[in-house]
């Protein structure tokens, strides 16, 4: 025998016990927080008070997204999470931002829903001709943790939680000796030469993100290779690490070169041994802080043309590349896994869909727009890779996951150009 069907507590009138009593007239439901002990409402909608002189709530004024009670304020703002906190010796402002005068035009910038097809058409011409002789075809280079194969290869585990593994980053540094050092600071303004553990040893550097959104990519490589790496050659000053290294193989180096033995001498040292970058979003790269302006100057392209191209670039990973009818064939299970993978990235670009509009002419083929997306991307990330060569790297791009796992997929990668040369001697 059934028994009745459970009574909501919106239904009922009655909050939850323990809960405010605030009802939330959008949600159509009672506010869930928890109320403190002998009050009616939790701290937020106190306000909501009936009958007794309730103290005044007011937004902060530091973030309107949270109330204070107004006698209350001037403790609040000593104390409130948003306020402005001393800057660290490592902040410098915009060290990493690159010229403010080469900002676009405003004016200039028509909006992308709001081009002609013929300008469209234009745009298309200029990033294909820019694109010839670009290899789009990258090398795949998928590994897997061996501490993971137990699980990858469990068959309790279904599609969603062997993705869920393969996107996993283990974060936990259990090494006794390991020190390690969290800094909350935007990429824009952070001095590496000026942490102090670094200051201190003169260390080598591995630069290593994980999906470093659009601007934040350019905004790393520039804290990287120009502000850590040229500090040493503006003082002249030879790392700490590397005058060790040359006290210790000193002698070892005078026995090889006697014995002719070149290729065997100590492989030089520099302050930043490598980078390690997962690219995404290329939608949200900014003209000013973009490292190869000079690649898309020498190819007669400027800040309008790679203000629509990032925009363009959406198109590769939107997942407009179903038609209506084949995205009523997909099952809860695979919408599941897509909203997982996007919501780790913002689709903020100029989505484009099947059966849509958004103001752009239908002159293209779902699969036109998604491989002029990635040559978009593709012409961006030359742009970096040529970056790093003119600083003295080997730079590559290669693919290190299944567009399964990520449609966000491609890696760059880049070593000292030395050291690439004497890997490829040996």
């Amino acid at each position: 025998m059934e028994g009745p069907a459970p009574t909501s507590h919106a239904a009922s009138g009655v909050p939850a016990e323990g809960r405010c009593s605030y009802f939330v007239e959008k949600k159509r439901r009672f506010c869930r927080m928890v109320a403190a002990a002998g009050k009616r409402f939790c701290g937020e909608h106190a306000g909501a008070a009936e009958g007794e002189n309730a103290r005044k709530r007011i937004l902060c004024p530091l973030d309107p997204k949270h109330t204070v009670y107004e006698d209350q304020l001037a403790k609040h703002l000593k104390k409130c999470n948003s306020r402005e906190k001393p800057k660290p010796d490592f902040f410098i402002q915009d060290i990493n931002a690159g010229l403010k005068d080469e900002m676009e035009n405003p004016e200039q910038l028509v909006p992308f829903s709001s081009l002609s097809e013929e300008q469209l058409e234009n745009l298309i011409k200029k990033l294909r001709k820019a694109s010839e002789g670009l290899n789009s075809t990258l090398e795949d280079h998928i590994m897997s943790h061996p501490s993971l194969n137990d699980a990858l290869n469990d068959p309790k585990n279904g599609d969603c939680a062997v993705k869920h593994l393969k996107q996993q980053v283990d974060g936990k540094h259990r090494k006794k000796n390991s020190l390690f050092e969290r800094l909350q600071i935007d990429i824009q303004h952070l001095c590496l030469n000026r942490i102090p553990v670094l200051q201190e040893g003169r260390l080598p550097v591995v630069g290593i993100g994980k999906h470093l959104c659009g601007v934040a990519t350019d905004l790393a490589l520039r804290c990287l290779v120009e502000t850590y790496a040229a500090s040493f050659e503006e003082r002249n000053e030879e790392p700490l690490a590397k005058r060790i290294k040359n006290d210790k193989t000193e002698k070892e180096s005078n026995i090889l070169f006697k014995e002719g033995n070149e290729k065997n001498i100590p492989e030089m040292w520099t302050p930043v041994a490598g980078i390690v970058i997962a690219l995404c979003c290329h939608h949200r790269c900014d003209w000013r802080h973009y490292v190869g302006k000079e690649y898309f100057k020498a190819l007669g392209l400027g800040a309008v043309d790679f203000y629509y191209f990032q925009r363009m670039s959406s198109w590769a990973t939107c997942g407009m590349r179903r038609t209506s009818l084949e995205a009523s064939d997909i099952t809860t299970k695979r919408k599941d896994d897509q909203n997982s993978d996007n919501d780790e990235h913002d689709d903020g670009g100029d989505r484009l869909t099947d059966g849509s509009t958004d103001g752009v002419p239908g002159i293209l083929t779902a699969e036109e727009k998604k491989n002029i997306g990635h040559l978009c991307k593709l012409l961006i990330d030359q742009g970096r890779l040529q970056y790093l060569q003119q600083k003295g790297f080997s730079p590559a791009l290669q693919y290190y996951t299944d567009p399964s796992v990520s449609l966000e997929n491609v890696l760059l990668t880049a070593v000292p150009a030395h050291l690439s040369s004497q890997e490829a001697t040996h």
